[in-house]
Order: C-alpha cells, then structure tokens, then sequence
C-alpha cells in the first residue's frame, strides 16, 4: 500500500484519509464539516463528543489518533475512525447529507477491497481520473508506468533502514536535484505549483527522466546493497546523474530545454 495519505472528495468536500490496520480510516474533523458546514469543525466534534459522553455514549471510543497532513504542510495527530465507526459517529450529526455520505462511504471502502484483490481495478481507476481531467492519452500511460516505477523504488527503500517520510523526501530530493538541477519543492515553485503533485504537472520527457532517474536508483540500490540514508543517498544520486546525462544528451541534440515551466492548470480546472 502507498506510504503516503490519500484524499477523497464527496459533493465537492475534501475528506483526507489514510490506510491503517488494513483499511481506511476517515478524518473525523473533516467529515464533521462536510456534513455540517461549520466554520469551526474541530470545535463542533470536541462539543459533539460533550454532548453525546452526557448520555452515556463516548465517541471517543470509537476513534484513533493517526498523523494527516494538515493545512501548514505539516503531518499532525489527528482523530480517525475507520468506516465501521465513522457510521456510528454519523449517526450523532443532524445533517440532511447523511444517509448519501454513508452509501459514499460505503462504497470507497468496497473499491479499496476490490484493488486489494485486483491492482488492476485501482489502475483503471486512477487512469479514468486522469481522463476525467482531459489528460491525454500517451501521457496516462507514461504517469501510470511512473506510479509503478516510484512504487518498487520506495518499496526498496523501505526494506533499507529508511523510515520516515522525511527520509524518502531527502533521497527523492537527491534524485530530482541531480536530474533537472532541481529538489521537488524547487521544481513547484519553478512550474508555479503549490501544493499540487508535481508529477501530475511534468512533461511526457519530465515523467520518461523521473522514470529513469528512479529506475536506475531502485537498480543501483539492489546491486550496492545500500544500506540507511547515506548509502541510499549516494545510490539516489548515481541513479539521477544517469537520468541527468540522458537529459543533456537529448538537449543537445535537439537544441532544446527539457526542463519545462508548463503546468496542467487550466486543464484541471
């Protein structure tokens, strides 16, 4: 299962979420203010769970403190309930959303269930979300390879004494820094993004060198037995240079910057 935390929307909303102890789990503050609207969502569900533990029912049981990304950028605890106890909860909020937010609910965990059991159904998935957009064609093959590229790479990674999100940050850094001359964030900043996937935003030749650059590193890693940050750190950096003399090559060749400020903006929107 990816690392990383995943977002959901119902109706608009933004739901974050993440995969713990073999299933989803929901943040409680965000459901709260999809199904009510309120300003102060964090202070409704502290007074919710006032109100409800004065009847004799404790909400809190049904909740786990787990790390989201918050608006700062930051990871922060947060409360989380899988789908299971993310209904009893609801049933303690009066909104006129609840009864479709819980077939919605229902229904996000079935497919997770359903690519568990089948990668491919969650491959179709993510390839139709990207049509949705209006992405074309040969760029949704090239993003979904890179999904799968990434994908082995963070899974060596994770069997080498690597962490932390911090670690895996550090060495996807040393990647991209010796490919485009760029960290990610510096690569954002340069396409004008802000807290978009910058993958999402790259070129066809962009995603090919992130590929490469990836790709020689999970080989790189294998073959060295790199182990902890700075031997992987030393194998990110030869995976990216690889990536790096492939791009200058190409350039020279084409007289031509692979290097691109082009972003998918107005398409997304």
């Amino acid at each position: 299962m990816d690392k990383t935390n995943k977002l959901v929307v119902f109706q608009d909303k933004k739901i974050r979420r993440t995969w713990h102890s073999d299933e989803w789990y929901f943040s409680v503050i965000d459901v709260v203010q999809t199904l009510t609207d309120s300003h102060n969502p964090r202070n409704y569900w502290s007074m919710l769970k006032k109100r409800e533990k004065e009847s004799g029912i404790e909400l809190s049981t049904n909740c786990v403190q787990l790390k989201l990304d918050a608006p700062d950028g930051k990871q922060r605890l947060t409360d989380c309930a899988n789908t299971k106890d993310m209904f009893r909860i609801i049933q303690s909020i009066p909104s006129k959303k609840a009864e479709p937010f819980k077939q919605w609910l229902a229904q996000v965990g079935y497919e997770r269930i359903e690519e568990i059991e089948d990668p491919e159904i969650g491959q179709n998935r993510i390839k139709e979300y990207y049509e949705l957009k209006g992405y074309p064609k040969e760029w949704i093959d090239k993003r979904l390879r890179g999904i799968a590229v990434r994908q082995e790479l963070t899974d060596e990674w994770s069997h080498r004494e690597i962490n932390n999100e911090k670690e895996f940050s550090i060495l996807t850094n040393e990647i991209s820094k010796a490919t485009f001359g760029k960290t990610v964030g510096e690569y954002k900043e340069f396409k004008q993004l802000k807290k978009q996937n910058l993958r999402d935003h790259m070129t066809d030749w962009e995603l090919i060198l992130t590929m490469i650059g990836e790709k020689a590193t999970t080989d790189i890693t294998r073959e060295t037995d790199s182990q902890g940050i700075e031997q992987c750190k030393d194998s990110a950096n030869k995976g990216g240079n690889i990536a790096k003399r492939t791009r200058e090559d190409i350039e020279k060749h084409t007289g031509k910057s692979i290097i691109s400020k082009g972003n998918f903006l107005k398409k997304i929107q």
